[in-house]
């Protein structure tokens, strides 16, 4: 095998390796974003956000909201 063949499958198997690490974490949640979606629902079903928000903090409000006037 030659130096310039062994160095392209280095390489390749290289960027194979770090696209499968990242397949998990980045690709599936954007392709399967419902399903993601619909898990936060059943987990946040009970939760009040002024109850946990911690002393003295303002609660979220949207940051690209318009003003109001």
């Amino acid at each position: 095998m030659s130096k310039n063949a062994r160095m392209a499958l280095i390489f390749g198997g290289f960027i194979t390796a770090i696209a499968a690490a990242f397949y998990p974490i980045l690709v599936y949640p954007m392709a399967h974003n419902n399903v993601y979606r619909d898990v936060q629902k059943t987990n946040r079903a009970g939760v009040n956000q002024a109850d946990i928000q911690p002393g003295g903090m303002k609660v979220w409000s949207d940051p690209f909201k318009p003003a109001e006037k």
